[in-house]
C-alpha cells in the first residue's frame, strides 16, 4: 500500500505546481494566489514541494525554457501548453532539487496522467530523459550547474532599468533576486528583546541572529514554521523582513501623535507601530482592499492590539477623512514590488514596463491627497518595496517640486534619503524618505 500511495502522492504535488505555473504564465494570476488554491488537498511535504518547484521555475524561467525549447521539433501550443509548463518542472528537478532523478522523472510522468494528458507521457519521459544524458554531474549540494542566462533571468525591461539606475550594482540585485531570501523574526519589543528571544530559539534548536542596525530583527539560519516560534500566537513575535521593519522606527511617531497608516494591508507595519507606541489616539489603517484588511484584522488579533480599520480609496477623501489632520503618516505606497523578487519571482515575468508608469501616477495621486490630511509640522514616511528609482527618489524629488510646504528631513546623517538592496543575509529591497509639512 505504502508505494502506490507515494508514487500517488509525488505526482500530485507535480500536477499541483504544473497548474499553479499555468495559471500564473498564461493567466496572469499571482502565485499567491495561484498556489494555495493548487495544493490545497496536498499534504504537507507534498506542499512544500510543489512550491519549492512553483519558486524555481519562476526565478529559472528563461533558463528552463530554452533547456526544453531545444528539445522539442515544434513548440507546444494551445491545449498542449500546460505540457510545455510540465516540461519545465521536469527540467527544473533534473537540475536544482535533490531529488533522485529516476523518481523525478516517473513521478513527472505521472503527473501528466493527472493532468489528462495520458497520451503524452511517451513525449515527456523521452524529452526529460534527453534532458538528463545532456545534463552535467551533480555538485557537491546535489545540485547541477543551470546554463548562464545573459539576463540573469529576468525580463529585458528591468534589466536595462537597473543598468539605467545602477550601472555599479545591477548585477548583484539581479544575483541576488535568483536567490532564496532569510527568514526574518520581528520581536514585540514591548514584552522581550531580540537578545532575549534569540535564547528562546536556541532552547529550541532554532539559530537565529540579531541585527546590528534593526533592534527588533532577527534572522534565521534556516526558515521554520511558525508553529515552532515561541510565543507566536500570542503576539511576542511576528515574521517581517529587517528591512520593513525599519519603517516603525523612521516614523518618528509618540504616543501623543494622531497616526495613520495608508495602504496597510496586511498590517506588519501597523502592528510594528502598535507595539512601539501606546497611542493616545487610536491608530488609523487605511487600504482599498477588503480581503486584505482581513489580515491586518487578524494580525491585530493575535495580539490584541486597537486600531481604526477603514476600507476606502484614499484618493476618495469624503468617504474615510473625518477632516482631523494627522501627526504622522506612514505612507507604504503601491508599487513595483522589483525590491521583494525574490519572496515572489512571479513578478519578473507578471510586471511589465507600462506597469511602472501607471504606478507612478497612483504614487503621486496618493503622496498629493494625503498631504492634504497631515497637520503643520507632521510627517510623511514614504516607503516601497521597489529598485526603480523612478517609484523613488525621482517620485520624491517631484513631490517636492509641487509642494512648496514640503521639506525633505535626512533619515540618516549619511542620507537624505534611503534605497536598499536585497542581499544574500539581508533584508529586501526598499526606498524611505521622510517628509515634513511646514507652517
Amino acid at each position: 500500500m505504502t508505494k502506490p500511495q507515494t508514487k500517488l502522492s509525488g505526482a500530485a504535488s507535480r500536477a499541483a505546481a504544473t497548474r499553479a505555473l499555468h495559471r500564473v504564465l498564461n493567466d496572469g494570476e499571482s502565485l499567491t494566489n495561484a498556489l494555495p488554491a493548487e495544493t490545497e488537498q496536498l499534504d504537507g511535504n507534498d506542499k512544500r514541494l510543489a512550491q519549492a518547484i512553483c519558486y524555481g521555475v519562476l526565478r529559472f524561467l528563461p533558463t528552463l525554457n530554452r533547456l526544453v525549447a531545444a528539445k522539442l521539433n515544434k513548440p507546444l501550443k494551445g491545449k498542449l501548453s500546460i505540457l510545455n509548463t510540465l516540461l519545465l518542472v521536469g527540467a527544473y528537478q533534473l537540475y536544482q532539487l535533490r531529488t533522485k532523478d529516476h523518481a523525478a522523472v516517473s513521478a513527472t510522468v505521472e503527473a501528466a496522467k493527472q493532468l489528462k494528458r495520458k497520451n503524452h507521457t511517451g513525449l515527456i519521459n523521452g524529452i526529460l530523459r534527453q534532458l538528463l544524458r545532456e545534463a552535467p554531474a551533480r555538485d557537491e549540494q546535489d545540485q547541477r550547474t543551470l546554463p548562464d542566462d545573459p539576463l540573469f533571468n529576468h525580463p529585458r525591461w528591468f534589466v536595462d532599468a537597473l543598468q539605467t539606475d545602477y550601472p555599479e550594482r545591477w548585477q548583484s540585485i539581479l544575483t541576488a533576486n535568483n536567490q532564496h531570501p532569510p527568514m526574518w523574526l520581528r520581536v514585540n519589543e514591548s514584552r522581550t528583546s531580540a537578545a532575549a528571544y534569540q535564547k528562546q530559539l536556541l532552547e529550541q534548536e532554532i539559530i537565529a541572529h540579531t541585527d546590528h542596525e534593526v533592534s527588533s530583527a532577527l534572522r534565521l539560519d534556516k526558515a521554520c514554521s511558525v508553529e515552532r516560534l515561541p510565543g507566536f500566537s500570542k503576539g511576542d513575535v511576528s515574521v517581517q523582513d529587517r528591512s520593513a521593519q525599519m519603517a516603525g522606527f523612521f516614523l518618528n511617531a509618540d504616543a501623543s501623535h494622531r497616526v495613520l497608516d495608508c495602504c496597510a494591508a496586511p498590517g506588519g507595519k501597523t502592528l510594528h507601530l502598535l507595539e512601539r507606541h501606546q497611542f493616545t489616539t487610536p491608530l488609523v489603517a487605511l487600504d482599498v482592499d477588503a480581503q486584505r484588511l482581513e489580515r491586518v484584522r487578524e494580525n491585530l488579533a493575535r495580539q490584541q492590539q486597537p486600531a481604526n480599520i477603514i476600507c476606502a480609496d484614499v484618493a476618495d477623501l469624503e468617504a474615510w477623512w473625518d477632516g482631523k489632520p494627522f501627526d504622522r503618516i506612514l505612507l507604504d505606497a503601491p508599487c513595483s514590488a522589483t525590491g521583494v523578487i525574490r519572496r515572489h519571482p512571479d513578478i519578473k515575468w507578471l510586471r511589465r514596463r507600462t506597469d511602472i508608469e501607471a504606478l507612478v501616477s497612483l504614487q503621486a495621486t496618493i503622496m498629493d491627497t494625503i498631504w492634504q490630511t497631515l497637520a503643520d509640522g507632521g510627517e510623511l514616511l514614504y516607503a516601497t518595496c521597489s529598485v526603480l528609482k523612478q517609484e523613488n527618489q525621482t517620485q520624491v524629488e517631484h513631490f517636492l517640486s509641487r509642494h512648496q510646504d514640503a521639506n525633505l528631513l535626512p533619515i540618516s546623517e549619511q542620507s537624505a534619503t534611503l534605497q536598499l538592496f536585497p542581499e544574500t543575509s539581508g533584508g529586501d529591497g526598499f526606498f524611505y524618505a521622510r517628509l515634513r509639512k511646514q507652517s
